[in-house]
């Protein structure tokens, strides 16, 4: 095969890979009960397909071809190990009659897998940052260097990010299932943590030269979506789902032609992806047809959909904006839900009102170096025609902000005070 044709051949690997691979680990996972190993397994198969597909043609069913060449990579490790018979006996009986393109039963138990995998990748006794990590791995398909881009780190700290979590996982035991009764909110509550981190970072890039990473972006929203597909009857999963396909809605009015950033009320609302808007509007319905109290995701969903359905920045309804900030703050208090229903009431009832409430929760401990707190006030401060103090607070905002992208502008904001 020519060099060409071996690059199409690898192309089309890498694809299958990124949306067969969670699948493959998932469900053996289920077989051998340690992610780590599944996770090890399912990449010897990708080795395989890189060594063999390039010769003999990719298979009629490529996800398949990896399942069977993964489990049959378990079966011999099996009985390398001394308790051979009895693992044999518990998984291999099936195993050993499948073909690299026998796809009957892989779906049947795969929905079951997929959330399991979820639920362990994302298990609190990991850190946020090996949780996100494992579980771009495992069940975003992308690899160590991919990920260790799209977050600025080395892919040396990407690694033993990995490395780690998976032998934290082996030595606490975790349970390769999906948690039931009280512990599930919590570990759902973590899930969805893990997913909109990744969605946020794609979003707006705490660091580097990009205001935004879509990848990212996308890789989140494939997790959501497939989680949504999972738990349909979990109302967070829906409104997380639907604040992501809002919020993504937008993405490709947040950037002007050189790349800088430009802000939610000067965007050229006819980019805005309908499409996207209609997909958010569609989850806010099911989440609410469920008929629970609204969860922080919901909130958020419902706050991202005012400013869908506005068709001008004029038409915003900013005092129910203001008002479920308010329900968000009763839910989960936090500062930073506190400075943004600041913005909703400066604009739905003046800067001044704004100012009032971001000067009582300036001295909070969390926003100490919390960039958008200076650059809120200054923004207020701009308004009400102070703009010596508007400046100071643009120029300590800038400093803050590790986005070089968001840096240049804040700078810009300043200067032109």
């Amino acid at each position: 095969m020519g060099a060409t044709a071996t690059t199409s051949v690898h192309r089309t690997i890498d694809a299958v890979w990124r949306m067969e691979s969670a699948k493959v680990i998932a469900a053996l996972a289920r077989y051998v009960r340690d992610v780590g190993l599944a996770e090890e397994l399912a990449q010897d198969a990708l080795v395989a397909a890189l060594e063999q597909w390039p010769s003999d043609g990719v298979p009629k069913n490529p996800g398949a071809w990896l399942m069977t060449t993964a489990k049959r990579r378990a079966i011999d490790m099996i009985r390398r190990k001394e308790n051979y018979n009895r693992k044999l006996e518990e998984i291999g009986r099936e195993l050993k009659e499948e073909t690299p393109d026998a796809s009957e039963g892989i779906e049947d138990e795969i929905g079951d897998d997929l959330l399991s995998l979820m639920f362990t990748a994302c298990h609190p006794v990991l850190t946020t940052d090996a949780r996100v990590a494992l579980t771009l791995k495992m069940l975003g398909g992308l690899k160590t260097e991919e990920i260790a881009r799209a977050f600025l780190v080395s892919e040396a700290t990407v690694a033993q990010r990995i490395v780690r979590a998976k032998k934290t996982l082996a030595d606490a035991g975790v349970p390769f299932e999906v948690p039931e009764g009280p512990e599930l909110a919590e570990r759902l509550n973590s899930v969805l943590e893990v997913v909109y981190l990744i969605f946020n970072e794609g979003y707006s890039a705490t660091a580097g030269d990009d205001w935004m990473r879509p990848e990212l972006c996308q890789d989140a929203l494939r997790l959501g979506r497939i989680l949504a597909e999972l738990a349909p009857k979990e109302p967070e999963v829906h409104g997380l789902v639907a604040l992501m396909e809002i919020q993504a809605s937008r993405s490709r009015a947040r950037i002007g032609p050189n790349g800088e950033p430009v802000l939610l009320l000067e965007q050229d609302r006819n980019r805005w992806d309908q499409m996207l808007i209609r997909r958010g509007l569609a989850a806010i319905d099911r989440a609410e047809a469920l008929g629970q109290a609204p969860g922080p995701y919901l909130i958020q969903a419902a706050l991202a959909a005012c400013h869908a359905r506005a068709r001008t920045p004029e038409a915003t309804d900013w005092q129910r904006i203001a008002f479920l900030y308010a329900a968000l703050a009763q839910i989960t208090p936090s500062p930073i839900v506190e400075l943004n229903r600041a913005v909703a009431l400066s604009m739905a009832f003046g800067p001044a009102a704004g100012l009032e409430l971001v000067d009582q929760i300036k001295g909070e401990k969390a926003l100490k170096d919390y960039h958008l707190l200076p650059s809120v006030r200054g923004d207020f401060l701009l308004k009400l025609g102070r703009n010596d103090e508007a400046r100071a607070e643009f120029e300590r905002a800038a400093a803050l902000t590790r986005n070089e992208r968001e840096r240049a502008l804040l700078l810009e904001r300043a200067a032109s005070c």
